[in-house]
């Protein structure tokens, strides 16, 4: 009896150690370069079978299962790489990404070149593994300066998971709701409440907007509107970092482009959830 309350009382301090333990930014690091490294070798369909989670979502043109999309396609031709220049990690582990420039090249002729970034979350599936949830990206022409580096460790610290793993989504939820609302008053009053200072913010055809100032500056002066719907979100059990996702309509001018969206969503000090990243794909059509 002594021995079995002594092991349960160690169980229960190491528990308590690996709880105040925050996730390791290298973790995530080190799966997108595994990833990358399987794409060389396998090609880009089993490379994306091979790390994606049951419920990965890709946008071909809307959201869709990423499993079931990449089944079901051809043998894809072509070199594709990439390099993660910015990236976050939830205090849990369980809820990370990383973004940076990407390559894709369908042949040895430069003119087949195509470059442009790419976001990637990744999230720990059932089996406490960290797999690909949703993977997008934009294209502009190659960048004349290379992107700094900005891995940051998580400030938070690792929490039980919640007895209610739904709350979190819907607070997430609600956010994105109300940031999407807000849109239809005012663009730049939204985007002013809501940006990180450090945001990023990627649009096709432009090279990545860093920093809150710039890109308020880019929506003033290609005077956009925005309307957008949100698809899904998530967060983080240890409620510092999550994901929203949905569709979008742009307007300049006369024109109206559809587009898909991704955002980042970080708590900040005063325990608002702050724009990190947004991303805005095209849909294809």
């Amino acid at each position: 009896m002594k021995k079995t309350i002594a092991t349960s009382i160690l169980l229960t301090c190491l528990s308590g150690i690996l709880l105040a333990q925050t996730a390791q930014i290298q973790t995530v690091i080190d799966a997108e370069q595994s990833f990358n490294k399987t794409i060389s070798k396998k090609g880009i369909k089993e490379g994306f079978l091979s790390v994606v989670d049951d419920e990965a979502v890709v946008f071909k043109p809307h959201a869709v299962n990423a499993k079931d999309f990449y089944t079901n396609i051809d043998k894809q031709p072509g070199q594709l790489s990439w390099q993660p220049k910015f990236a976050r990690i939830s205090a849990n582990g369980d809820l990370a990404f990383t973004a940076g420039p990407y390559t894709y090249q369908n042949s040895k002729n430069d003119d087949d070149k195509v470059t442009g970034h790419y976001v990637s979350i990744w999230r720990i599936n059932a089996d406490n593994k960290l797999k690909l949830f949703m993977d997008l990206g934009i294209q502009h022409p190659e960048p004349d300066q290379e992107e700094i580096t900005d891995f940051k460790e998580s400030e938070g610290k690792a929490v039980a998971p919640s007895k209610d793993p739904f709350s979190g989504k819907k607070l997430i939820l609600a956010t994105d709701d109300i940031f999407n609302h807000s849109l239809t008053i005012s663009t730049i009053g939204t985007y002013k409440e809501f940006l990180s200072p450090e945001s990023h913010y990627y649009f096709p055809g432009f090279d990545p907007l860093i920093g809150k100032d710039k890109i308020m500056k880019f929506i003033s002066n290609e005077g956009i509107t925005i309307t957008s719907k949100t698809t899904s979100a998530g967060r983080a059990a240890s409620n510092d970092l999550a994901y929203s996702y949905g569709t979008a309509t742009i307007k300049k001018g006369n024109i109206t482009s559809e587009y898909n969206y991704v955002r980042i969503w970080e708590l900040d000090k005063t325990h608002k959830w702050d724009i990190l990243l947004e991303i805005f794909s095209a849909v294809e059509k």
